[in-house]
């Protein structure tokens, strides 16, 4: 029987950043997983740490935006009409929750997490040896029309009020940014503080090794066994039954199954998404990654190729792939950014655990003692990975921590 002081459940971005945290803080941490560290929903994403980040996406309002989504004509959005009845509940609260008065309560309850974003991850690469994977040229939102770019003004300002450093571009300042680009747009954001990887997994693999060299250890097992023996939690692994003191929910998408059977409720829902790899067309190339804002998807540079990334698509979390958003957004794609041949034959897939409010889940669980939890990141969590690691060490540990968690409490669904 291994005895340890912690068991992280999810070896994703966010339970490696946790697990890594832990651990340097003197605990013997073990980190379980089904699968092999990083290769699930921390595999598939832009690559970007958004320091800049404000307001959530809202939810459309636009009858034109609501029609093209309803008769999958959306470039930005997808869904399963089987499973609109499940998912209708959490739209309806995603929708309640895109008024401005609780974007901008977002923002600044979410600020002190974006705003150490980056200094978190620059610190674990640094002792992780995976500065190179690190680019610090920000990134670029292009707009198409001039409504669009005239509606970020309001997210503008308030970057202005919180002194975050971004630059409203036309169409040549853009391109001066990114020559590669077609000139299929009239205006751009430059966002200068936030930063992006070129390789999401070797990142994550990086954190790992820094993490066994710390004296953790990394194990195969389902998170579904966890329980109670005695005074400790217990899980299963292939390597035998693991108990541990103190355990910590990162599941990702998959937090609800082990969640449920314990009564801990959430209101957690997936977004899924897709991606895909191409060579760059010729010479030409992107410095940092570009996000053709009014369409909804993003091409970053990655080591792998140009990573073209769709926008969300509502579906059972099991079901079959459709990445239908392809064949809408591919041609728009092609015509913007110089996408050359496709390297892989299928795209990935990935689920994006989201609450409706947008905000994370990180603390104790209800009703549970010495359970802790991690999950509901949406977009950000290769973003939010290490520094929802240093505030989970800090509680689990008793250190003072760096902001306020309470706004991140899971009995904010619960009061």
């Amino acid at each position: 029987m291994a005895r340890t002081d912690a068991v992280v459940l999810g070896a994703g971005i966010v339970g490696t950043s946790i697990a890594l945290h832990l651990a340097k803080r003197g605990l013997s941490v073990a980190l379980v997983d089904k699968g092999a560290p990083g290769e699930g929903t921390s595999y598939g994403n832009a690559g970007v740490i958004e320091a800049n980040t404000l307001l959530p996406h809202p939810f459309p309002t636009a009858l034109s935006a609501l029609m093209n989504v309803a008769l999958k004509r959306a470039t930005e959005a997808n869904y399963h009409f089987s499973f609109l009845p499940q998912i209708a509940p959490w739209l309806l609260q995603y929708r309640a929750n895109s008024a401005i008065e609780r974007r901008i309560r977002f923002a600044n309850l979410m600020r002190p997490l974006f705003a150490h974003a980056l200094p978190e991850h620059e610190a674990l690469m640094l002792e992780s040896g995976a500065t190179r994977y690190l680019r610090k040229e920000g990134w670029l939102k292009v707009y198409r029309t001039q409504a669009a770019f005239a509606a970020t003004a309001r997210e503008r300002d308030l970057a202005a009020e919180f002194g975050l450093p971004h630059e409203g571009l036309d169409r040549d300042g853009a391109l001066a940014l990114e020559p590669a680009l077609a000139p299929q747009f009239v205006n751009a954001v430059y966002w200068k503080s936030s930063a992006s990887v070129t390789n999401p997994l070797a990142l994550t693999r990086a954190y790992i090794a820094r993490f066994t060299a710390l004296g953790g250890v990394v194990l195969t097992g389902d998170a579904r066994t966890l329980h109670r023996a005695n005074d400790r939690w217990r899980v299963e692994t292939d390597e035998g039954p693991v108990d541990a003191r103190e355990a910590v929910v990162a599941l990702g998408p998959w937090a609800t199954d082990l969640l449920k059977p314990m009564d801990i409720d959430l209101p957690l829902a997936v977004k899924r998404g897709y991606h895909l790899h191409f060579h760059p067309r010729g010479n030409a190339g992107l410095t940092r990654p570009v996000v053709d804002a009014e369409l909804g998807y993003c091409v970053a540079p990655m080591e792998q190729g140009l990573r073209l990334t769709t926008g969300a698509e509502f579906a059972d979390r099991d079901a079959p792939p459709t990445p239908a958003q392809f064949d809408r957004l591919l041609p728009q794609a092609r015509a913007l950014f110089p996408l050359g041949e496709q390297v892989e034959a299928q795209p990935w897939m990935g689920s994006r655990p989201c609450f409706a409010d947008s905000m994370p889940v990180i603390g104790r669980a209800p009703g549970q003692a010495d359970l802790w939890l991690a999950c509901g990141h949406a977009h950000w969590g290769l973003t939010l990975g290490p520094v929802t690691g240093r505030l989970i060490a800090e509680m689990m540990t008793g250190a003072t921590p760096f902001c306020d968690p309470t706004p991140y409490a899971a009995e904010r669904f619960t009061r």
